[in-house]
């Protein structure tokens, strides 16, 4: 079975949960903050030798080198940021089974999502945890720990801690495993219920291919390179030239010493000479053609962004006329790929945490609700209001009053508040 099939069965809730293990498994160890810097030399074949070395299991030095990848560099920093946040940045919300899904029973599937929201709610770290998974658009994988303990007299998630990247390892099936102590080499498998793997990227076939830092490894080693031999352009060529010719009668001591102002005139840009010295500053690359290198370097930063956000106007609009219409019509394209993650990231959720969560507090038959992101989007709430207008006003559609709260992001009223009148009231 490929690894893509099982990641797909993965994701269906499984029929059983296994009891899992209170506590953590996996603790912080100090060869986690230990860094090998792989980007330090980076060569095209280092690169392809290091992406193979994942591809044969052991993904450590991609994870430390994609790592380095955002610490090195401004432009991909921020258009990963830019990716995630567009995600990590939403509300979420639990919604019951029973909304999406037909011939569910209503109160089973209700009291299924109130639990696993309390749940939820009650873990203080789970936003710190959800960021982590979100790491995974780049890196294709990311492992977080289940921590299970007993609250009163049930067994319930009270923490999902994030396992470190260079933890992570494939057996000969591609499935992950996680290294421990006692497993240094093999690992433990990251079993259903006990740990929850984000793979946005199942369709590539391979977890450790398909993940955008992958895709623009290339990219950040050819600006990377490009802005090596443009610093060393810009001291070498970038300076103005100082020229001093002296007396063919001055003796060695005299050039020793017209040789030391000359340098001090280029940090101190003061000298004193004789006035048998003749002095000539000639400026640098003066009336020739640029070097290429901005130009390069802009070019590589416009892919980086069409890989992380499918365009380029939000983060490369100097010198453009029309921006504002097109960065519109691509701003629709950036909705496009948040809706994707939003996907992926509810499946994962979904399958790793609220389904072991409902089966161990009500039965593998229990409905598992459906964990979604809430767009902040004001015109697409006005889009959902006139649609609501024309449904139920108009056709006669019967929407589920919980529904349309969810939808537009109101939580629905409790007994005894005070509620906002509106104009019909």
């Amino acid at each position: 079975m490929s690894w893509t099939r099982r990641l797909i069965n993965s994701i269906r809730p499984a029929a059983t949960v296994k009891r899992p293990t209170p506590g953590r498994l996996i603790r912080p160890r100090a060869e986690d903050t230990w860094r090998d810097y792989p980007s330090s030399g980076l060569t095209p074949s280092r690169l392809m030798a290091i992406l193979r070395q994942a591809d044969a299991g052991d993904p450590s030095l991609t994870m430390q080198l994609f790592e380095e990848m955002e610490e090195k560099d401004a432009h991909l920093y921020a258009v990963a940021n830019t990716r995630r946040l567009a995600l990590t940045g939403l509300e979420w919300q639990v919604i019951s089974a029973a909304d999406l899904r037909e011939g569910v029973d209503r109160t089973s599937a209700d009291e299924a999502a109130a639990y696993c929201r309390e749940v939820l709610i009650g873990i203080d770290a789970l936003d710190e945890a959800l960021q982590f998974l979100s790491l995974a658009l780049g890196r294709n994988i990311a492992v977080a720990e289940l921590v299970w303990d007993r609250v009163g007299p049930e067994m319930r998630i009270v923490d999902v801690a994030p396992v470190d990247f260079t933890r992570i390892v494939f057996d000969d099936l591609d499935r992950p495993r996680i290294l421990t102590k006692e497993q240094p080499r093999d690992g433990i498998e990251a079993a259903v219920g006990k740990f929850v793997v984000h793979c946005p990227h199942a369709v590539s076939a391979h977890p450790s291919r398909g993940g955008l830092l992958r895709v623009t490894a290339m990219v950040y080693l050819a600006k990377n390179l490009a802005l090596k031999d443009w610093m060393i352009f810009t001291e070498v060529f970038g300076m103005p030239v100082r020229i001093a010719r002296y007396d063919s009668s001055a003796t060695d001591e005299e050039k020793r010493e017209l040789l030391h102002m000359l340098e001090s005139l280029g940090s101190n840009a003061a000298g004193v000479f004789s006035k048998s010295i003749e002095l000539e500053v000639v400026e640098a690359n003066r009336g020739t053609v640029p070097p290429p290198y901005e130009k390069l370097v802009d070019f590589l930063n416009r892919e980086m962004s069409k890989a992380w956000l499918g365009q380029t106007l939000t983060t490369e609009t100097s010198g453009l006329s029309g921006v504002y219409t097109a960065t519109r019509i691509h701003e629709k394209v950036r909705k496009d790929i948040r809706a994707d993650d939003m996907r992926k990231e509810g499946r994962t959720i979904r399958s790793g945490v609220l389904a072991p969560l409902t089966q161990m507090k009500f039965g593998p038959a229990a409905p598992v609700p459906f964990f979604r992101r809430v767009p902040a989007d004001p015109a697409g709430t006005e889009e959902l209001v006139g649609v609501l207008d024309t449904a139920v006003n108009r056709l006669g559609v019967r929407v589920p009053l919980r529904w349309a709260h969810d939808a537009l992001g109101i939580p629905q009223a409790g007994d005894g508040d005070d509620v906002v009148r509106g104009a019909t009231d």
